[in-house]
């Protein structure tokens, strides 16, 4: 084992460790329940490990008593909070969408840049998708140019004490002006002005290490820590 690959194995077995829970009380999402909890705890293809536990992406909104304390530890040169800033001034819009509204958009963007964190895009995202079926425990959330235009787009589950992040795409176009840092810094705000108070503690963002050095960067700017997570089945 070289010396990079010895201190990323230490510095993974020595992470902060978390228990969350699967929670619902509406029967109508139990199979989407089901179906991420069998993804988050199935053996990785490393086989020495489950998925989603080692290195998972973390914001802790315990660490928060209200949104100005986050958008604090997330401000200051060149931060999170500037780039949300940016895009604010440059006339786009932060807003729950429904996703058939924007079924052209929508495949722009997924076809606005083929190579993204490294990867060529997978082949489902150059096919254009032409009925969104709603999942009952997630939201859309979208940036808009002006009043019309989608150039970003974020899926977001709910499991009852935690959010999972589960696409986040914006057009390459759009990328520099700062959207996809406005995106998540509302999406932060809803977290912890609305969920909190009922029972949501955490939010999850696929995990730390498995991206680029420039998508870690990312997640670090707007408040993101690797944890080593126990997925707790309480349904």
């Amino acid at each position: 084992m070289n010396k990079h690959l010895f201190k990323l194995f230490f510095e993974l077995l020595n992470l902060p460790s978390i228990k969350i829970s699967f929670r619902d009380s509406n029967e109508k999402s139990i199979e989407n329940y089901i179906t991420t909890y069998k993804l988050f705890t199935k053996k990785h293809r490393l086989k020495i490990i489950r998925n989603k536990v080692i290195g998972v992406s973390i914001i802790d909104l315990n660490n928060f008593n209200n949104y100005n304390e986050y958008y604090k530890s997330i401000n200051g040169k060149n931060s999170a909070a500037y780039y949300s800033r940016k895009a604010k001034k440059r006339d786009y819009n932060f807003l729950e969408i429904d996703r058939n509204n924007y079924i052209e958009n929508i495949y722009e963007i997924n076809t606005s840049k083929e190579i993204r964190q490294g990867r060529k895009m997978s082949s489902k995202y150059q096919n254009k998708t032409k009925k969104y079926i709603n999942k009952n425990n997630y939201k859309y959330f979208g940036i808009v140019k002006g009043e019309e235009n989608l150039v970003s787009y974020c899926n977001i589950g709910f499991f009852g004490e935690f959010a999972v992040v589960n696409s986040l795409l914006g057009h390459s176009n759009h990328l520099n002006n700062g959207v996809m840092y406005y995106m998540m810094v509302e999406f932060h705000k809803i977290m912890i002005e609305e969920y909190k108070d009922i029972g949501y503690r955490y939010i999850m963002y696929d995990t730390f290490y498995g991206g680029s050095v420039g998508l870690r960067k990312f997640k670090t700017k707007l408040g993101y820590s690797p944890y080593n997570v126990k997925w707790v089945w309480d349904v």
